[in-house]
């Protein structure tokens, strides 16, 4: 190669290289770009889930059966795909709070600095009596400089008394909030890899269809009537419930929850659904005291929950100390939010409140039987209780009624329980849908055994 072509080639590399250098990509840029991969994302999502509403309208058949498969495997791909996207996010938002932490410890220690040599210099004036420093000047005009110069430093001293409690205070609501978003990326994470189980699941089940039934609907008729398990099969199984009185067979489990749909106009097979996957999706579920120190801190939130669960513990006499609840997330040894939830329902002592009548005054909380929602539908004598059953059966009925779930639609249903799981705020997110989709998929199950059962 002649140097001309070799010096040619040597500066189309060089801007080439300057080219890569000039339009790389900056962090804001970065965020603005996965904001709209994920808005289209979660458009192709909505397209899915209609598409799953319609069919579900649906009377059952082979071809109706394999759309919604398919309409469901395709929506779990683009969730996962949308949930990747959020989680890249959220870790950018995470090293961003990580980032202002840092910065305000470091203003916290340079304050602490400041207050200290001003406390010196107060200590070096109070050494003084008045009439020592009167003498120590030759004039009265000098004596009131420094008498000045005293006022001085204690209206300092103030200030950066104030301005390190601000400090501390705005510290502390960064840590609250990088908490948060620590607690909703590990709730992602934790999505993603049920979505990546379903997904398999869906394909398998799927792949067994079109072998055994050949694309034949009686073969599948067939199929579906051999698939449905015996009622001595269904009374064999147990109902996972942490917190309660252990496990429970499924029949007593399906009266519960009859009671419960019966007073809030809720499906039993979906009070059902909810409470088993709640069950499963609880770690270190029951093992904890409201008052264990995990990581430095009460395993309890200290304002919001435990003066209500101490106020529970007064009404039902149980001792607070012994009662075990839900310990905090621990994922990668890192301690993730706060525990507290309790018995089947999993509900924290603060929505407990809400309908188990608990109710505040300030800073204190006492029972009033006159909102204890729970005991009204039950028809108890005693004050509603969220280590009992039957208890538990109608708050997660009467959450679910009040999250919209007794209009009875599939799309009724669906939304509520995103609502239980995520609020009604996270209702509207593509990423929550997969907790919905796999509450409704229990539902569809546990609604067949009841009818075997009942058949029975």
């Amino acid at each position: 190669m002649s140097k001309h072509y070799l010096g040619i080639f040597f500066m189309a590399a060089l801007l080439l290289h300057a080219s890569h250098f000039a339009y790389a990509e900056t962090e804001e840029e970065r965020k603005a770009r996965l904001r709209e991969e994920l808005s289209k994302v979660e458009e192709k999502i909505e397209v899915q889930q209609k598409l799953v509403e319609t069919k579900q309208q649906e009377r059952q058949s082979l071809e109706r059966d394999l759309d919604l498969l398919d309409a469901e495997i395709s929506k779990a791909k683009l969730g996962i795909q949308a949930r990747a996207l959020t989680i890249d996010q959220l870790g950018d938002q995470i090293d961003d709070k990580a980032g202002v932490i840092e910065e305000l410890n470091n203003r916290l220690a340079k304050q602490r600095q400041s207050l200290a040599q001003l406390l010196r210099k107060t200590e070096e004036i109070d050494d003084y009596s008045l009439v020592e420093v009167m003498l120590g000047n030759q004039n009265f005009s000098r004596f009131f400089d420094d008498v000045e110069s005293f006022r001085s430093i204690k209206a300092s001293l103030n200030e950066s008394v104030d301005i390190l409690k601000q400090i501390r205070g705005d510290t502390e609501e960064q840590i609250e909030s990088l908490e948060e978003k620590q607690l909703t990326e590990a709730q992602q994470k934790r999505l993603q890899e049920n979505q990546k189980a379903t997904i398999e699941q869906k394909e398998a089940e799927k792949n067994k269809i079109l072998e055994v039934t050949k694309g034949q609907e009686a073969a599948y008729q067939a199929l579906l009537t051999e698939s449905q398990q015996t009622a001595a099969q269904i009374r064999a199984q147990l109902f996972e419930l942490a917190g309660g009185s252990g496990k429970i067979p499924f029949p007593e489990a399906v009266a519960l929850a009859q009671v419960a749909g019966k007073q809030t106009g809720v499906a039993a097979s979906l009070i059902l659904a909810i409470l088993e996957q709640e069950s499963a999706y609880g770690a270190n579920i029951g093992s904890c005291a409201y008052d264990d120190i995990v990581q430095g801190r009460a395993v309890m939130h200290p304002d919001r929950d435990q003066p209500v669960f101490l106020a529970l513990a007064d009404v039902l006499g149980f001792d607070p100390r012994s009662q075990q609840i839900s310990c905090p997330w621990i994922r990668s040894g890192e301690r993730i939010g706060w525990g507290g939830a309790m018995g089947p329902s999993q509900f924290i002592p603060s929505t407990w409140a809400h309908y188990g009548g608990i109710v505040g005054s300030g800073s204190s909380y006492s029972y009033s039987k006159g909102v204890d929602y729970i005991r009204q539908l039950t028809g108890k004598d005693s004050p509603s209780n969220p280590f009992n059953n039957q208890d538990a059966f109608m708050a997660t009925a009467l959450l679910m009624r009040d999250n919209g779930a007794a209009g009875g639609t599939y799309k009724a249903e669906w939304t509520a329980a995103i609502r239980y799981f995520a609020g009604w705020n996270g209702a509207s997110n593509p990423i929550n849908y997969p907790y919905g989709d796999n509450v409704m998929s229990r539902r569809a199950r546990i609604q067949g055994e009841i009818k075997v059962l009942d058949a029975n």
